[in-house]
């Protein structure tokens, strides 16, 4: 029988989003020795510890892949993946545009996952086959089939350590630029809940972990819509125990955005 993981997803991203809105606009920050591009507050540890815990104590026998924490092996087929803040650097600036983000997989594929945005009072949830919902309402992926309509988000960051690298991913971009209504880019996990919410046509990123996609894929997938890697292959989590550092890529929209932005990617 299939255990539907909704209910413990939901209430613990409203706790964990109790924390985040009691810290918002008074915390302090430091950027991470290893990527210039990632910030750290107290809040990002303090609900990390507080998910990590909520997962102990209800399914013990899990992994866990927590942004903060590392990974704790269980030798289990399923592990959940957690990212306490996702946006940290908006947050840690007083911007609203910031979420938490728990995922699960199922022997590297993912199967449930919510995202919460504190600051919205919103909270998307979703499980392989029992649809998508944003706080108890049904979602749909947007039914706009013209890319010149819409908006789409690209979350993008600075390659210092080989700028060759941001030189031609932003020549792909203005190419994406020119062919969709407007751009949006938060960079967070607010921009994510967009595109299953029906509000974005779409959201890329080429520089992700594996926390930043799990939790989303099911809901956009629940939502209508597709989850690929930036150049339209499956998405991959398989041995995801051992990859926590490794670079992911991502393109979640409609299907039909999804198919007229990869053949800008490709063309």
């Amino acid at each position: 029988m299939q255990i539907d993981y909704t209910e413990f997803i939901q209430e613990t991203l409203k706790e964990a989003a109790k924390i985040a809105n009691h810290s918002f606009g008074k915390v302090s920050s430091s950027i991470k020795t290893s990527d210039n591009n990632q910030v750290l507050t107290e809040t990002d540890l303090e609900v990390g510890k507080f998910i990590v815990k909520k997962i102990q104590e209800t399914y013990p026998d899990y992994n866990i892949i927590d942004e903060e924490a590392g990974v704790i092996d269980k030798k289990s087929n399923f592990t959940w993946v957690v990212d306490p803040i996702d946006g940290t650097s908006n947050f840690a600036n007083g911007l609203p545009t910031y979420g938490i983000m728990v995922g699960l997989l199922d022997d590297g594929q993912a199967i449930a996952g919510g995202i919460v945005l504190p600051a919205f009072d919103q909270l998307y949830s979703a499980q392989k086959g029992m649809a998508a919902f944003c706080n108890g309402q049904k979602i749909q992926v947007t039914g706009e089939k013209r890319l010149l309509s819409s908006l789409v988000a690209y979350g993008i960051d600075g390659h210092q350590e080989d700028p060759e690298i941001t030189f031609k991913e932003t020549s792909v971009l203005t190419k994406i630029i020119l062919n969709i209504r407007n751009l949006r880019t938060t960079n967070s996990a607010y921009d994510m809940a967009q595109v299953p919410a029906g509000r974005y046509g779409a959201f890329l990123n080429q520089t992700t972990k594996i926390w930043d996609n799990v939790a989303l894929q099911p809901i956009v997938e629940e939502a209508g819509g597709v989850v690929t890697d930036f150049w339209g292959k499956p998405m991959n989590y398989s041995n995801p125990l051992v990859r926590a550092q490794e670079n992911f890529t991502i393109c979640a929209g409609s299907p039909e955005l999804h198919k007229q932005l990869q053949e800008i990617i490709h063309s």
